[in-house]
Order: C-alpha cells, then sequence, then structure tokens
C-alpha cells in the first residue's frame, strides 16, 4: 500500500559569497516548492567574515508553509 502525505512546512539552508548568487538560489527553490503548494513563510538571513576567503559570508534559513 503506498500512502501519500502532504508536506505542510519545509525549511531550507542557503549560502553564498554575494547576494545576488544568495537570492538566486532562494527564487529557484521557491519556484520548485511553488509545485508543492508552499510558499514562503519566513527568511532569517545572517552575514559573517569568512577570513580564509577574506570576504563575507551570507546565509539564510528559508521557512516554507503550505
Amino acid at each position: 500500500m503506498i500512502t501519500l502525505d502532504s508536506i505542510k512546512d519545509k525549511v531550507e539552508c542557503f549560502q553564498a559569497y554575494d547576494l545576488k548568487t544568495l537570492e538566486r538560489s532562494i527564487e529557484e527553490r521557491m519556484e520548485v516548492n511553488k509545485a508543492l503548494l508552499l510558499g514562503l513563510h519566513s527568511v532569517q538571513h545572517h552575514v559573517v567574515f569568512d577570513p580564509v576567503r577574506n570576504q563575507m559570508q551570507y546565509s539564510a534559513v528559508v521557512h516554507f508553509k503550505a
């Protein structure tokens, strides 16, 4: 027997070294999650300095909800 459950909540994490790339990644996942009937609920973003690469690293935690 196959049981199909719907997804009610989904959290995804993203990171990039520039804001454009981070934004593009989130937008791509928004399109994918639309097919699952999930909309954007909230975004938390953070910026830290990466001393190895000597530049800022941007990250986001995105909550999608039905």
